[in-house]
């Protein structure tokens, strides 16, 4: 698993706090964000991420509302705005990343519940 996975399903999972993750992400060159950006949204896809999901993830990111990140997740189409926000500008990529990880940990952890409860065997969903 390589180190992004990894951070990003602690995340999702409560067992690293965003502060930290956010650290990590700021200390990445700019195409590695660009990358690691691109693989939340491919994760956020797999997790079935809704606008709602959106919405609560903006809650919990630390993003104003109003922050173009923020106002894109939570837009319909979803999968669109997804791909808009990890072509967002450099200076916009610790925002970018914030919205997206904690949607994406709201869209995991519902599908954790729902589908993976008790028989999961993905490594990535098994980190504790």
């Amino acid at each position: 698993m390589k180190a992004s996975e990894r951070i990003i399903n602690e995340v999702a999972q409560g067992l690293r706090d965003m502060e930290t993750a956010v650290s990590w992400f700021s200390s990445l060159e700019q195409v590695e964000r660009e990358a690691v950006l691109l693989e939340l949204v491919r994760y956020s896809m797999q997790a079935h991420a809704t606008a709602d999901d959106g919405r609560e993830g903006v809650s919990r990111s630390g993003v104003k509302p109003t922050a173009t990140p923020a106002v894109l997740i939570v837009r319909e189409p979803v999968l669109e705005s997804r791909g808009t926000i990890a072509g967002l500008p450099p200076a916009e990529h610790v925002k970018a990343f914030r919205v997206l990880l904690a949607t994406f940990a709201v869209a995991d952890t519902r599908r954790r519940e729902r589908e993976c409860r008790g028989s999961c065997t993905h490594a990535w969903h098994n980190l504790a």
